[in-house]
């Protein structure tokens, strides 16, 4: 099982700034954990920190900005995976895909952003942002085995990463059938095999 602390990203070091960044990171985190989404307050985050309101506020405006950006924080500075192998790389793509889903602010984040999604335009935007910046990182390991000849040219390696992702998202939000340990290599498996098919290609 993956340790999801590799998942809360790196500190950037030095100086006042980082410290307090870093401290309100962690309260927003326990807060999240301990009340959830719907139960986390800006002023608790702030206190929890050891830090003045007036602080939190005006490096990130509200809570949904902090959210935001610890999110990113977890998100983007994730190393992407480099075994040497497509299925190898997309296994573990698919296994950090489930450690955010397990994750105490990734998961109550998406959640919240997802039902508002549906009718509020902001939410939309940013959901749709998340997923194409996303989409577009994952998307390195498939360009990486097309220059090394490991799979066709001409793949579609967003693409291809859409389809790893798709059973994890369908249950996680649609079916509610449970993740099972294997699902990752089970999935990075099909994908690579549709790959080599020629049936994820761009332009098609």
């Amino acid at each position: 099982m993956q340790d999801d602390s590799r998942l809360q990203g790196t500190r950037r070091p030095g100086g006042r700034t980082a410290r307090t960044r870093a401290a309100v990171f962690e309260a927003a985190m326990a807060e999240l954990a301990e009340n959830g989404y719907a139960g986390t307050r800006i002023e608790a985050v702030a206190t929890r920190a050891g830090v003045a309101l007036s602080t939190v506020y005006r490096r990130w405006g509200n809570l949904d900005g902090l959210i935001q950006d610890l999110v990113d924080e977890i998100t983007v500075e994730l190393p992407i995976p480099d075994t040497g192998t497509l299925e190898g790389d997309l296994t573990e793509v698919a296994r950090i895909i489930v450690g955010l889903h397990r994750h105490p602010v990734h998961r109550p984040w998406l959640d919240a952003l997802i039902m508002t999604a549906v009718r509020d335009p902001a939410s939309r935007h940013t959901l749709t942002e998340t997923i194409r910046v996303r989409i577009k990182r994952a998307a390195t390991v498939v360009d990486r085995a097309v220059e090394r000849a490991e799979i066709p040219a001409g793949t579609c390696a967003d693409e291809a990463v859409r389809m790893l992702a798709a059973p994890f998202y369908y249950r996680i939000y649609i079916s509610g059938e449970p993740i099972e340990e294997d699902l990752p290599e089970r999935t990075a498996a099909r994908v690579l095999a549709a790959i080599r098919a020629g049936t994820v290609r761009s332009g098609g």
